[in-house]
This record gives C-alpha cells, sequence and structure tokens, in this order.
C-alpha cells in the first residue's frame, strides 16, 4: 500500500475502492456474526434495512442469502471501475479514515444532547436521551445488539445514500424548474424517508417527535458527508454512532 499525502487523503478516502477495504472488515464480521449467533433465527438480529434489503429481493425472486453484502461489494467495484479511478489505498488513509468516522460519531453524539437541550427548553413531548454507560463484557445479546448497528450503519447508506439520493436527484432534475433545486430537495426526502422507516411496519417504534426530528437532522448530515467524504467514512460514522449509543451507552 502506497503512503498518501494529505491532499492525496482527501481525494483518496472518498473514493469507492478505499471505502470498500475500509467497511469490508464491518460488513465480513456483521454477516458471520449474524449466522453464528442467529444461527435458524438470524432474521431477528440483521438490521432493519438489511431486512428490508432482502425482503426486495425475495420479491422479485433474488431470495439468497449471500446476494446483499455481494451487491455492496459489487456495487463498490463497478463504480470504482466506471469512473476509472487507481486501485491504490494506503494504511494512512484506512486508519485516517476511522479516525473521521469516529470524530462525526462524536459529533453527532453532541448533536444530539443539544436538540434534546432545546427540545425540553421548548416543553416539547420528546423522550429525552440520558445515557449511561452499559456494556458488561457478559452475553451474546450485547453482541448480538452490536451486530445489528454495524449492519444499519452499512445498509441504511447502502439504502439511503448510495441507492436512493444519487436516484432522487436525477429524478429531481428532470422537471425544468426543480433542477436548480434537485441536490437539497434530495437530501430533505431522502433524509425524512430515512427517519419516518424507523417508524414504519410492525416491527416499526412508535412515533416520537425528538427521534424522528434528530434522525431526519441526522439523515440530512449522513447526506452532506456522502457528497463531501464519500461512502466509507459516512457509513462509518453511522455504524460506529449506532455502536456507541445502542451499546456503549443507552436510554433511560
Amino acid at each position: 500500500m502506497k503512503h498518501a499525502s494529505k491532499s492525496e487523503y482527501w481525494q483518496q478516502s472518498r473514493l469507492p475502492w478505499p471505502s470498500l477495504v475500509f467497511l469490508l472488515p464491518m460488513l465480513i464480521a456483521y454477516e458471520l456474526g449474524v449466522i453464528w449467533v442467529g444461527g435458524p433465527n438470524a432474521a431477528k438480529i440483521r438490521s432493519g434495512a438489511d431486512v428490508w434489503l432482502r425482503g426486495g429481493l425475495e420479491v422479485i425472486g433474488l431470495g439468497v442469502g449471500w446476494l446483499p453484502p455481494l451487491l455492496v461489494v459489487v456495487g463498490l467495484l463497478t463504480w470504482q471501475w466506471i469512473e476509472r479511478h487507481p486501485w491504490r489505498v494506503s494504511a494512512e488513509t484506512l486508519a485516517g479514515m476511522f479516525a473521521e468516522s469516529v470524530v462525526f460519531a462524536f459529533l453527532l453524539l453532541l448533536l444530539g444532547q443539544l436538540q434534546s437541550r432545546i427540545f425540553s427548553l421548548a416543553n416539547l413531548d420528546n423522550s429525552e436521551m440520558h445515557w449511561v454507560v452499559a456494556l458488561t463484557p457478559t452475553e451474546a445479546a450485547t453482541f448480538a445488539r452490536a451486530l445489528g448497528y454495524v449492519g444499519a450503519g452499512i445498509y441504511e447508506e447502502v439504502l439511503f445514500r448510495l441507492a436512493l439520493l444519487p436516484a432522487s436527484i436525477a429524478l429531481l432534475r428532470q422537471p425544468v424548474m426543480l433542477r436548480a433545486w434537485a441536490a437539497p430537495l434530495a437530501v430533505l426526502v431522502t433524509s425524512l424517508l430515512f427517519s419516518a422507516a424507523h417508524h414504519a411496519g410492525p416491527s416499526g417504534e412508535p412515533f416520537d417527535l425528538f427521534r424522528f426530528c434528530f434522525r431526519a437532522l441526522a439523515g440530512g448530515i449522513f447526506a452532506g458527508l456522502f457528497v463531501l467524504r464519500g461512502f466509507g467514512i459516512t457509513a462509518g460514522s453511522h455504524a460506529l454512532y449506532d455502536l456507541l449509543v445502542g451499546v456503549l451507552l443507552v436510554d433511560v
């Protein structure tokens, strides 16, 4: 692996191939972990976005267990090949991508606390987030929960940012009157859909204004990260934030 300068890092870390190299260990750990921990009940451990993707593939007759991760890998490789980016990535780039993901995850955590305080001062009905350390070295339940959050970070970004955001921009650019507003409108629409999806279906959470607003805001931030810093750092930030809040810290 070739060493990268600061300017090279900024460009290299946004590309599909470094994103794949960065995320592949998490993707493999998630898929193998779900099979290992869940066994015949693996579907109960899978993240919501993973279940949605698999359900959609089953509808069109492609309900093969290994297909979703293969599509992620093939999609990023195809993107890299079509745009003819160089096939190189340095260890420094991967380390920098992880560091950025950690920073953005903590910034999102602080933003959640700020929104919680604003809602509290405005006397809005919300389930205010108070967090305490909750990780124990025990049980498969904690490990299974961690797997679900890793899967959510990857597959939600695949669905809402890697697939839906560019498709929405392309669709909204068709009417001439919307062409200049296509990107911001696509960010707004996909962020609202991202938030609403957490409340959809029989397994969705009951609607809560605070969580809906925060997830919509987070969706906009992830969309901005996707555009500015690429898919790898966006998915990494999402997964690390979910792990931080859902495993190390829990609502009380």
